[in-house]
């Protein structure tokens, strides 16, 4: 078995995928693979299909296949998995890193600081508790996400229209959730009906200063739309680990919008997720035969 490692994995993986057959990151090889490994940074296209003619199988450490064009893989009988379960302590951590740190103004302090002031008074905090939490997506992200909000006290809500119950938060219709939510954390897939599914319509609907969090896909806001809402205040702040590329284009409007904090990907990058990745891509193989 030949086993192509495209994407930035923990290191101990190539040797722990050695018995399994020769291991390599050169794309060049491309050809050769039986087996890729990818994460976000690579896409599993069409054409790279076509220059793969003994890939058998194609794993995606992460949660999610929009960056795999699993229709060519299935014309081809390659197989396609992931790993969703490993990374969903990792980003839920940061999702919740995003809503600590904004109302408790940690970034304004600390760079004010930096700069030798003393914002005791000019900074107002707000708190978490007793706040409304509104998951747009309910998956496994999320679940977790609402067990370390219902900690800190706050009501959870949810938009997912493809579960029936929740064990945590309270399903609702999308506008309900829009509207009732003092903090949006984003974790849906992307898709055709997502895509775009932040915009001015939708924003409009949302309480006024609201705080959104955006760990799930960059691609479901549309950017002018949230950098204009950002400068009229409709919304408080965007916490956001994702973006249209990775990394955004330098005419990206949100890298220069007010109260964005940003992140550049790391979610689902804990040395602790990498090795979970590694253990699951492991057993995958430890199962595959070519």
């Amino acid at each position: 078995m030949k086993i192509l490692i495209a994407d930035a994995f923990d290191a101990s993986l190539p040797k722990r995928l050695e018995p399994f057959g020769e291991v390599f990151t050169d794309m060049g090889r491309l050809a050769e693979a039986n087996v890729l490994l990818i994460r976000s940074k690579t896409t599993v296209t069409a054409d790279l299909v076509e220059k793969a003619p003994n890939l058998k199988l194609v794993i995606r450490g992460g949660v999610g296949l929009d960056n795999v064009d699993k229709e060519a893989c299935k014309a081809k009988g390659i197989q396609v998995m992931n790993t969703p379960a490993a990374s969903s302590v990792a980003v839920a951590e940061m999702a919740m890193a995003f809503m600590v740190a904004i109302p408790a103004r940690l970034l304004e302090a600390h760079m004010a600081m930096k700069e030798g002031k003393f914002p005791k008074n000019e900074l107002k905090r707000t708190e978490l508790f007793r706040k409304t939490l509104g998951l747009i997506g309910a998956g496994a992200i999320a679940t977790e996400v609402a067990k370390r909000a219902q900690a800190f006290g706050m009501k959870v809500v949810a938009y997912d229209p493809f579960l029936q119950g929740h064990p945590i938060a309270e399903l609702k219709s999308l506008d309900e959730v829009l509207k009732e939510a003092d903090v949006i954390s984003i974790h849906t897939p992307l898709t055709d009906q997502t895509r775009g599914m932040f915009n001015a319509e939708t924003i409009a609907k949302m309480k006024d200063g609201v705080i959104i969090v955006n760990t799930g896909r960059g691609k479901v806001i549309v950017e002018k739309d949230m950098a204009a809402a950002l400068e009229a205040g409709k919304v408080r702040a965007y916490g956001t680990d994702v973006w249209f590329s990775d990394p955004p284009p330098a005419d990206c409007p949100l890298l220069t919008a007010k109260n964005v904090f940003m992140a550049p990907h790391l979610g689902a990058s804990s040395k602790e997720n990498l090795l979970r990745i590694g253990d699951i891509v492991v057993e995958i193989l430890s199962q595959f035969k070519i």
